[in-house]
């Protein structure tokens, strides 16, 4: 497991353990001790997944206090692209994105810590989103910010989105509790 910083304070990048054979392919997609060993510090308490088609943006979503959650977001089919934003008031990284491709092929995964939104693009069909999540899942405390204002280039012309989704405030509009 390789658990790399980026250039958001905080959040990481981690290569999942991966080997392959004549039977297929294994993938490791959680290990508390070398998590803990690469700064990450994560409880998991819900597990969840999503699959989308192609050109699908789902986020940026996050919950809001008392029940933020930190993430463990992987592909383990097809492809996205994830994209984090950091709204933690007093950091030095506050309202800046980072975007990395998170697929079956690379083996790649985000820790995203708490006071990040989160959403993706999907760049197949079925692509499957796979969260290990620090928190369950509070209806009332559910919420995120507009995909499209966070100066991230999406790159395609006729996006599928929820109609949550677009009904999110603006980064700008959002007074963060981060």
């Amino acid at each position: 497991m390789l658990i790399e910083s980026i250039a958001l304070e905080g959040a990481k990048l981690i290569t999942l353990p991966f080997s392959a054979d004549n039977r297929g392919s294994f993938v490791k997609t959680f290990h508390n001790t070398l998590l803990q060993a690469g700064g990450v510090d994560f409880t998991l308490r819900e597990s969840y997944f999503s699959l989308s088609n192609k050109d699908v943006i789902r986020g940026m979503h996050f919950q809001l206090p008392p029940h933020q959650h930190s993430k463990i977001v992987f592909c383990p089919q097809g492809a996205i692209l994830d994209v984090i934003v950091d709204l933690r008031k007093d950091s030095a990284t506050f309202g800046q994105h980072y975007a990395h491709i998170l697929s079956a092929e690379n083996h790649k995964a985000y820790f995203i810590p708490e006071g990040f939104a989160h959403g993706f693009k999907s760049l197949t069909d079925n692509a499957m989103t796979y969260y290990l999540v620090s928190s369950e899942y509070s209806q009332q405390h559910d919420t995120g910010i507009r995909y499209d204002s966070i100066g991230f280039d999406w790159e395609v012309q006729n996006p599928i989105i929820s109609t949550r989704d677009l009904s999110f405030k603006t980064l700008a509009e959002f007074d963060s509790p981060f």
